[in-house]
């Protein structure tokens, strides 16, 4: 059924991302949403969001209860009719939403704007409650009476799509509780995804006396002076514990709603969920996992033993985690700058990569600067296949922004690409959402990194990749372990802000590793990562793409001829191939316990390297 909430790729997580202070970038743009519609206050989307209420009634009025009547036409053609038909709803209402969560994300502390998402998701919600007999006849039809209609025709274009849906049979409800869950979402979970957005956004840090939002504050955490990251890293902690009360009780909440939702629909395992929507197996997943936690010793142990040793230090406090290098050469982006490296590296791949994502600059598709309100972090938002993708960015003109970019760019050229196949077949499956940025990042660095002129700076740029590497895929892994003692205690009854601290102090030293230091500060950082309250556990997805991609790469540097192409039609596919059937031309198997050895294999051939280089010098 029509999503009614904002389709965004959550947010990637702020403290990995940001570096900066305030430098003279240029210009920096700000994202022009007329491709979806003028103005909030428009006729345009007055008329729209109207039209998505008689248009959803209108078609259950024709349609619901007769599905099973439509399959009786053996060639395809009526029902094919009424899923075009559908695909037209989900477009508008997709449309609707996208615009309305793109406005609320570019400054989410406006009364007016939360208004107006509130407002746009509520009446959004209800017409989509008229659609949502449809996937459910679907998935009543016999198998033998689809087969025929599936095989050739028109509805063979929508057999992906279909085939995906009823996946989903043996965890669907009756059509009466379907739309109960359906329409108490907007006062169930999406209203506690909407508490904890504008809580966040509200939140300020007292930062050597300074009054702070989360953004800059996370910023100053990898900023070149120690007092500097200190205090920042004591003053997130400080808000964040006499917060706790509340983000305890958004999580309590929201495991608790899933619980309830995943113990109607059956689903045994409390990810299980996740793993249906991304179409990936569970034991897919756990092979990731363990590999991944297996590896902790030889990637992110061992990495940080070596950074503590550049900063004279046997083990580093948690603040200097992501600290630049003491010697680290300080460089500063301009706009300019990082939009020619990463059209630079996208060109360096492929003419066609780079000319889709020029027009993200060109079109101004990219909402750059810092602002109060803003959503932290960044995002790729696809809105839908007759408009475009929207980036945002908090730009701050350091090298993790210039791969930031990159890795939202490369989101973007993704969406593009996918766009053709319509509004129920572009969505990429999670399992693959994470490629193109990641390929896209990879590139970016691998072109600055043949630029270095020292090996002080190549140094500094392979330990800054590890770092990135390694916050993508051993912190994401430790994300989703944490997650999953969450929502397995929850089962048993409440958990206390302490439990909670506890679960995250326990998988952030695991993870880690000896050579970094807690103090209590670090014990509620738990609470202000948003994919655990919007997404819960999307956060394999990161590593699954970054093993994954490394792979991909390893493909391409030993046999790039061809390659381009391949890697096109597996992006343009979007969500109308399972991911295994998109590897297998890249001699790719995610089901081979080896594979997700491959891409973590990459990560210690950098931290080899950078061994090397100690031992040089």
């Amino acid at each position: 059924m029509p999503n009614p909430s904002p389709n965004f790729l959550p947010l990637r997580d702020a403290a990995q991302e940001r570096e900066g202070a305030a430098q003279p970038l240029g210009e920096l743009p700000e994202w022009d949403l007329g491709a979806l519609y003028p103005a909030p206050d428009s006729p345009e989307f007055s008329a729209d969001l109207a039209r998505a209420g008689t248009e959803c009634a209108a078609f259950a009025a024709l349609y619901r209860g007769k599905v099973a009547t439509l399959a009786e036409d053996r060639t395809g053609a009526s029902l094919a009719c009424a899923v075009r038909h559908y695909e037209a709803l989900d477009e508008l209402l997709g449309r609707v939403m996208s615009y309305a969560g793109l406005v609320y994300a570019g400054d989410s502390s406006s009364p007016v704007n939360a208004k107006f998402y509130g407002d746009a998701q509520e009446k959004i919600t209800a017409a989509s409650a008229d659609l949502l007999f449809f996937e459910l006849e679907l998935n009543r039809l016999d198998d033998d009476a689809l087969a025929p209609a599936l095989k050739d025709g028109p509805l063979s274009r929508y057999r992906p799509w279909i085939e995906d849906v009823r996946k989903g049979k043996p965890h669907q409800l009756p059509d009466e509780l379907e739309k109960l869950f359906l329409e108490k979402s907007t006062t169930s979970y999406s209203a506690w995804n909407r508490l904890f957005d504008e809580t966040i956004a509200a939140l300020r840090f007292d930062v050597d006396g300074e009054s702070l939002a989360i953004e800059p504050t996370l910023s100053l955490m990898q900023d070149r002076d120690g007092k500097k990251r200190e205090a920042a890293a004591k003053a997130l902690g400080k808000t964040l514990g006499e917060n706790l009360r509340l983000f305890s009780q958004i999580t309590n909440t929201l495991a608790k709603d899933k619980e309830i939702s995943d113990r109607w629909r059956g689903f045994a395992d409390v990810a299980d969920a996740r793993h249906l929507s991304n179409r990936v197996e569970r034991e897919v997943v756990d092979a990731l996992v363990s590999a991944v936690r297996a590896a902790y010793p030889r990637l992110s142990h061992r990495y940080y033993r070596l950074k503590a040793k550049w900063f004279g230090k046997d083990a580093l406090m948690f603040w200097d985690r992501n600290a630049p290098l003491p010697d680290a050469p300080r460089q500063v982006h301009s706009w300019g700058q990082a939009r020619d490296a990463v059209l630079s590296a996208y060109g360096g791949f492929s003419p066609k990569m780079a000319d889709i994502a020029r027009r993200f600059f060109d079109e101004r598709w990219i909402d750059a600067p810092v602002r109060p309100g803003k959503s932290p972090g960044a995002f790729a938002h696809p809105t839908v296949p007759s408009a475009h993708p929207y980036v945002l960015l908090n730009f701050q003109g350091k090298t993790r922004d210039v791969m930031t970019l990159a890795h939202e760019l490369g989101h973007g050229v993704h969406q593009v690409l996918a766009a053709p196949n319509g509004a129920l077949m572009a969505p990429t499956p999670l399992t693959l959402a994470e490629t193109a940025s990641v390929f896209g990042e990879m590139l970016t660095f691998r072109a600055l990194l043949a630029r270095a002129g020292s090996a002080r700076e190549r140094r500094a740029m392979l330990a800054a990749k590890v770092e990135d590497m390694l916050n993508t895929v051993v912190r994401q892994i430790a994300f989703y372990s944490f997650e999953r003692k969450v929502h397995v205690e929850r089962r048993k009854g409440e958990l206390t802000a302490d439990q909670l601290c506890d679960f995250w102090m326990e998988v952030q030293g695991e993870s880690l590793g000896p050579a970094i230091e807690f103090t209590d500060d670090y014990r509620p950082y738990w609470a202000y990562i948003p994919h655990f309250v919007h997404s819960p556990f999307y956060v394999y997805a990161y590593a699954f793409g970054d093993c994954l991609v490394n792979s991909l790469y390893g493909v391409y540097r030993n046999a790039s001829e061809g390659f381009a192409e391949r890697y096109f039609a597996l992006l343009s596919a979007g969500g109308s191939k399972p991911y295994g059937e998109l590897l297998k031309p890249f001699g790719l198997d995610a089901r081979d316990p080896a594979f997700w050895g491959i891409g973590l294999s990459m990560i210690e051939d950098m931290i080899d390297e950078l061994e090397a280089l100690e031992a040089q010098a």
